[in-house]
């Protein structure tokens, strides 16, 4: 089964391109759209250019979760407000969002595990979250028919769930409905520079002159900063991820231990992941950055694999150009979709892992895996921040995996952040100086 979205989805947001707006966004992950919808809601003329389809990257090929247990504490209050958003989006857009408040479960399986999650209720109750501890006996009770013997758990019943591939370019729709103009398979090959300042942006269909752009490119950031003289030690692992058929009921929000993750889908099957694994392309990129990573590869490192080169045509694959024409063909028109096979081991694995501690559900009928680019910063959180050094630009990437659930509650803040009104939350920890300030890069919960 082919995924929802590729290159090969029929083009719905056409534009048309305007010779001028206010802001440019690049990228049409949940984090440009969301951001353009804001935008626009305040009345600016705002373009975001998609360079294949909307949420055609890791905006759809996520886990789908909508949660703030587990977030880095600077993340918590952002995605507080992006749950609250959540739920006037279902309000709007009704079913069709997937959007149910079920719940996210940790289960743990040693007492380790357990003390590492009662160090983070400190966080949840500063947040007012209804976020508490549960037994073996209530994990046993919540999560029917598992063979693990779980020791027990850390449950927030307000965290919650959506579609990913439905909800994003609905999303988008309503950002046009709100006077953004959206236009897919249109890459920026470049920023118009014009005495030290943005002075616009040059896309394949032609000019838009801004005084403003965000670049919220996902995996391409950090390809497309460089071109400009700017440094965002940013990098992609692959995640895979899989989808089986109706089964019954034995959970129904979100749950994850250390060997596999499980959501109820709205179809009535489970999308099911590894709780930690996941593949990392060795590239210019991962040798430039290197001494950056340490922190976070020394926590992760055992459940990394790691490859000697990416596919073609990928952010950090050894003969993708890093300097390009603004009137020729760039890398983002070489790859509009980054649509990785997903790993064939992890399949295999989560999915006998799976029917070992659901026995009564048999060796699930799996319709679907893909994969997706996790577009990752060292310390596992996002830089949100105008660049000093060149006027104009914003950058809104770096998501680390939780970009989904927090989009909407970031498209605001960024939002706000272009137009300099108040963001309402301390952004200090997602600076892009935190890397060249001598500021210690210290990872956020491995949750």
């Amino acid at each position: 089964m082919p995924f929802p979205i590729s290159e090969a989805t029929p083009i719905r947001f056409a534009g048309p391109l305007p010779a001028a707006c206010d802001v440019v966004v690049i990228g049409g992950g949940v984090i440009g759209v969301m951001t353009a919808w804001y935008l626009a809601e305040k009345g600016l003329r705002v373009t975001l250019c998609e360079k294949g389809r909307i949420a055609g990257e890791q905006s759809s090929r996520n886990w789908g979760w909508v949660r703030q247990q587990g977030r880095d504490p600077a993340e918590l209050p952002i995605m507080v407000e992006s749950l609250s958003i959540w739920k006037t989006l279902a309000q709007e857009f009704g079913d069709a969002l997937g959007f149910r408040q079920e719940g996210v479960l940790y289960l743990a399986k040693t007492e380790k595990e357990i003390a590492g999650f009662e160090d983070w209720l400190v966080h949840a109750k500063a947040h007012g979250l209804d976020t508490h501890m549960l037994g073996a006996g209530a994990v046993a009770e919540r999560v029917k028919g598992a063979e693990k013997a779980w020791k027990g758990g850390l449950f927030t019943p307000s965290d919650a769930r959506a579609e990913p591939w439905a909800a994003v370019p609905l999303l988008a729709q309503g950002a046009v409905t709100r006077g953004a103009v959206i236009v897919e398979h249109c890459a920026v090959r470049a920023l118009d520079i014009a005495g030290g300042k943005v002075a616009g942006v040059v896309t394949e269909q032609g000019r838009i002159a801004c005084d403003q752009v965000v670049l919220a490119g996902g995996a391409w950031s950090a390809l497309f900063a460089r071109a400009h003289g700017v440094a965002l030690p940013q990098l992609a692992v692959k995640a895979t991820v899989m989808a089986t058929a109706p089964l019954p009921e034995v959970f129904a929000g979100n749950a994850a231990d250390d060997d596999f993750a499980f959501r109820r889908r709205q179809d009535g099957g489970y999308t099911l992941a590894p709780g930690a694994a996941h593949d990392f392309f060795i590239g210019p990129d991962a040798f430039r950055n290197f001494g950056v990573y340490l922190p976070v590869l020394k926590k992760d490192f055992r459940s990394t694999r790691f490859h000697y080169t990416a596919p073609e045509g990928y952010p950090d694959a050894w003969r993708t150009p890093r300097r390009w024409s603004p009137d020729a063909p760039s890398p983002f028109e070489a790859r509009r979709v980054l649509n990785p096979a997903p790993s064939r081991r992890i399949v295999a694995e989560v999915s006998k892992q799976f029917a070992h501690t659901f026995p009564g559900l048999g060796r699930s009928q799996l319709v679907a895996a893909w994969a997706g680019m996790i577009d990752t910063m060292p310390d596992v959180v996002p830089v949100v921040d105008r660049v000093a050094q060149l006027p104009g630009l914003v950058i809104a990437t770096g998501m680390s995996g939780h970009g989904f659930g927090i989009g909407p509650g970031m498209g605001r803040v960024v939002a706000d952040l272009v137009a300099g009104a108040t963001v309402g939350h301390d952004l200090a920890r997602f600076r892009l100086a935190r890397f060249t300030d001598g500021s210690k890069i210290a990872p956020g919960p491995s949750l």
